[in-house]
């Protein structure tokens, strides 16, 4: 039994879609367990660039069964988006090698409104944006846990479907009206406009559930990927700045429906520096040219939405933490490359708030803000890494690098990613 969860440690966009893609060939069946259409994935195959969304980037590989699981959230009209862009490049998407989950919730369009109104009121007001992608993702979580919320299964049924959104709308129109000073929706619009996709969505709809434990009990092999990353995490993350779902480990068994007993391997994905999209404190975080610097070699845009990434030096307070909640047997660190060319490399060990020395992460977002970076520094390197494929031939610095986060961040490094190409990755087993 092989059972790999694959999770992000930092503020997410640490490359995990790179490494679940390497990793890909040796597997079966490729599990999204979290999150909806406001992550993005970027896999580089040859000259070709693929940019996933809600479609797990195991697609790319033939003979694979890809599952988008009961935890993520769906956006019928962005689901078969991103289907029929990947179909017209020639990847074959079909009921038999992509499923989509019977109990995943519906992102409705209400959702991405209130999402939209929600920021630019609180943009409005002065009380901060959370930075979300506007995408709707929140209000669906929100109406999921409220009980008021659609699923996947639930198109299948077009009469009880429009039952429940004149439900919804009957509260949340008042709200759109008098609050937001936008007009009320017409519930058989809403739900014409979703139905809609009900023929298209059926062939993928199934019980994944009882499919991936199936398979488990089979002997297929399993790789789990999550969106976002751990510090982002609903619980564990930078609350309020956090996504909607549980980002860590422990958000795969609940996100997929099998029992966290038949995992049998939690890697963790980690960037060889750090950063973040959005609002929300970021303590390491560079303005200066030596940021730009990583921001243009890195091409720190996001993925879904564009938005330049803030970057910074490694955090290992912040990794330890994440390595720490979600049980992370080992890491990949990716885009050790981009550190190619800096004189000095420094790593954050630890935080000054208000004079006191902290080690551990905090969980007050204010305490967050007020933390100064304490670094230990460390000789960089010049050599170009692209085309190294074993450990001991980066060089020594690099090397020193990576030995030195793995004492930090409580973790073996086993992966070391060198490079934007599909085979840039370093096994040091």
């Amino acid at each position: 039994m092989s059972v790999t969860i694959i999770v992000g440690v930092q503020w997410g966009d640490e490359g995990k879609a790179k490494v679940l893609d390497a990793l890909a060939a040796e597997t079966d069946i490729v599990v999204r367990y979290q999150g909806g259409s406001n992550a993005g994935h970027t896999v580089v195959v040859g000259n070709e660039r693929y940019a996933f969304h809600l479609v797990p980037s195991g697609i790319l590989h033939d003979k694979k069964t890809c599952v988008i699981a009961n935890g993520c959230v769906v956006e019928p009209a962005e689901l078969m988006k991103e289907i029929d862009e990947l179909s017209a490049r020639g990847v074959r998407i079909d009921g038999t090698n992509l499923l989509l989950s019977d109990r995943a919730h519906l992102v409705m369009p209400y959702h991405r409104l209130v999402d939209q109104l929600s920021e630019k009121k609180k943009e409005a007001s002065g009380a901060g944006k959370i930075g979300t992608t506007g995408r709707g993702i929140g209000p669906c979580y929100v109406d999921k846990v409220a009980r008021s919320g659609l699923r996947v299964v639930d198109l299948m049924r077009p009469s009880y479907f429009v039952d429940r959104v004149r439900q919804r709308l009957a509260e949340l129109n008042p709200v759109l009206t008098a609050v937001y000073g936008v007009e009320a929706l017409d519930a058989n619009k809403v739900a014409d406009e979703v139905l809609a996709f009900a023929p298209r969505l059926k062939p993928f709809i199934a019980d994944t559930a009882t499919y991936i434990n199936d398979s488990i009990a089979h002997g297929k092999r399993l790789l789990l990927e999550g969106a976002q990353g751990s510090l982002l995490d609903i619980d564990h993350g930078t609350y309020p700045f956090v996504t909607s779902s549980n980002a860590t480990a422990g958000g795969a068994s609940t996100g997929s429906g099998i029992s966290p007993r038949k995992v049998t391997l939690a890697l963790g994905v980690v960037k060889a520096y750090t950063t973040r999209v959005g609002s929300g404190p970021f303590p390491t975080e560079l303005t200066d040219g030596i940021g730009e610097g990583l921001q243009t070699r890195g091409a720190e845009f996001g993925t879904t939405t564009g938005r330049k990434r803030r970057c910074g030096w490694f955090d290992a307070v912040g990794v330890r933490y994440a390595v720490e909640v979600s049980g992370i047997d080992a890491l990949a660190l990716t885009k050790l490359d981009v550190l190619t060319g800096e004189k000095e490399i420094k790593i954050c060990t630890s935080y000054d708030v208000d004079g006191r020395k902290v080690e551990r992460f905090p969980c007050d977002h204010h305490a967050l803000v007020a933390a100064k970076p304490v670094y230990e520094s460390m000789p960089g390197w010049t050599e170009v890494l692209d085309d190294v494929r074993s450990f001991d031939k980066l060089p020594r610095a690099a090397q020193n690098y990576v030995k030195r986060l793995e004492v930090l961040a409580g973790a073996k490094i086993r992966y070391v990613g060198v490079g934007r190409g599909r085979d840039a990755m370093i096994d040091r087993q």
